[in-house]
């Protein structure tokens, strides 16, 4: 007799970020708008942090705005175009609550066609995709196990993949090729995988040990384990004496699948690792599924392909779904992962009916920016993440969004993910965990960090001595001095704000 095979959906949320979305609401009161007062004396101290050469010698913009009612207090060349970094991802992570709301989640399915005979599925059993930048090989442990548990142990046909969800352009024509390698500028893909409780999609994680003596080769393993049998690697690693250097390099170069592993491992060394990206993400789930259905107790007999699932006679036997988008808002703000933000975008842009691509996204978020008064001339987008030096954007713009999301319905779901200053925790202060400890910002300013080289922004909101909350952006582009230790003075003026 053949059990019934069953559709089952299994639900993630995210575990430990140090952050309750229950108790949102209690993070932030949306201001009631009042009339402010000018402000001279908060004027002029802010002036005197900006005279500082690293802004003035800089193209760099600032604004400060009242939170309760949108006044200008503090404006200098804030309608200068910059390059924002991961400012952008402020603009991303609003229009896709906006968008997709606030409980949107990303699902991977299990797709069957064909009959089933016995415990044999006589056909394919597909992988299908929905650019979830978050599954993880236990989650494609419990997809095996549903498989096994809706009465199948034989595939008689090949695993297929399919990425289709998404586009064919996987990597940004305005990301520097450079970066290819590297976990920040992973290839987009409709089925990715993230070996890492940080959630950096499409890569794989290389762990290093010094092998059994010097000048022998040292020990290489990998993140998912099963990524071995996809991942095509050129390994150079040979163990040094006690006390030497330990030199390890991980990358890959851009239209390569190879990964290069250089350099040497000293003697007494503990075990590192080092993240880097595949040119297939969706072939690297392919392998560590395959993987896990044999430990379930799934035997594929056939090879593995990338196809388009079909759209019609075909059975879901399982779907995984993703934490909300409120919950993925944490790691993606506190920890600005750009595999996050190209996925919501693409994310977007599927809803216009076609493959999710960065065009339709993109139009989304500039209608959205439209939509709170932004004008989209003095905006121009690249990407949902802002690595692309394409990107171009005005402080007032950005100060205006912050300002303006405040009422949303979501904004406390916003508000608790961006990064807050001087908390170690990293899950709440994020990369500003290090920033303007002890000081009245810390634990009080939530903002967003933007960082390249030659580039440094800070947008976000404080609450002055004074029980005001502030509105602060600033953006600033350079060749010399870095000017992010003014940010953080910017910063801690409002917070210091005494009537």
């Amino acid at each position: 007799m053949t059990p019934a095979l069953k559709s089952i959906t299994v639900y993630r949320s995210l575990i430990g970020l140090g952050v309750g979305l229950a108790t949102m609401s209690t993070l932030v009161a949306v201001p009631v708008a009042h009339a402010s007062p000018a402000d001279p004396g908060l004027k002029s101290k802010i002036k005197t942090v900006m005279a500082d050469p690293r802004v003035t010698r800089a193209r760099s913009g600032a604004i400060v705005l009242d939170a309760s009612d949108g006044r200008k207090l503090y404006v200098r060349k804030a309608t200068r175009s910059v390059t924002p970094a991961s400012n952008n991802k402020i603009l991303t992570a609003v229009t896709a609550l906006h968008v997709l709301g606030p409980k949107y989640r990303f699902k991977t399915q299990v797709i069957r066609r064909g009959r089933v005979s016995g415990h044999t599925l006589e056909g394919n059993l597909y992988l299908k995709g929905y650019g979830d930048p978050t599954l993880r090989q236990s989650d494609l442990a419990a997809l095996a196990k549903k498989v096994r548990a809706a009465g199948i142990s034989t595939v008689t046909g090949k695993l297929a993949v399919d990425a289709s969800f998404f586009d064919s352009h996987h990597y940004n024509s305005g990301w520097d090729k450079s970066y290819a390698g590297d976990y920040y500028a992973a290839p987009v893909y409709g089925l990715t995988l993230a070996p890492d409780a940080d959630y950096n999609a499409g890569t794989v994680q290389i762990n290093y040990a010094p092998g059994s003596a010097a000048g022998k080769p040292a020990r290489i393993s990998f993140t998912p384990a099963a990524a071995k049998s996809y991942l095509k690697v050129s390994t150079k690693v040979t163990t040094a004496k006690r006390g030497a250097a330990t030199t390890f390099s991980a990358s890959r170069s851009y239209g390569s699948a190879t990964i290069k592993l250089r350099g040497k491992v000293a003697r007494g060394r503990s075990t590192g690792h080092a993240l880097v990206t595949v040119s297939r993400p969706d072939l690297l789930a392919a392998a560590v599924f395959r993987s896990e259905l044999a430990k379930a107790g799934v035997a594929v007999r056939g090879g593995t392909r990338s196809i388009t699932a079909p759209a019609r006679s075909r059975t879901v036997i399982a779907q995984d779904a993703s934490m909300t988008l409120s919950k993925l808002l944490v790691p993606f703000l506190k920890l600005s992962n750009n595999s996050h933000a190209e996925a919501l975008t693409k994310a977007m842009g599927a809803r216009k009916g076609r493959r999710g691509n960065w065009t339709d996204g993109l139009s989304y978020t500039k209608a959205y920016l439209r939509h709170l008064g932004v004008r989209s001339k003095v905006i121009r987008l690249k990407d949902g993440s802002g690595l692309s030096r394409s990107d171009k954007l005005i402080p007032r713009a950005v100060a205006k969004v912050l300002y303006r999301v405040q009422r949303a319905s979501w904004f406390p779901a916003f508000y608790a993910a961006l990064p807050v200053a001087g908390n170690p925790k990293r899950m709440v202060g994020g990369s500003l965990s290090d920033r303007m400890r002890g000081t009245a910002a810390a634990d009080n300013a939530r903002a967003k960090t933007g960082s390249l080289t030659g580039v440094t922004a800070l947008s976000g909101y404080v609450r002055g001595r004074d029980g005001r909350r502030y509105v602060f952006s600033m953006i600033s582009n350079y060749s010399g001095a870095s000017p992010r230790p003014v940010e953080d003075k910017l910063v801690r003026t409002l917070a210091d704000r005494r009537r």
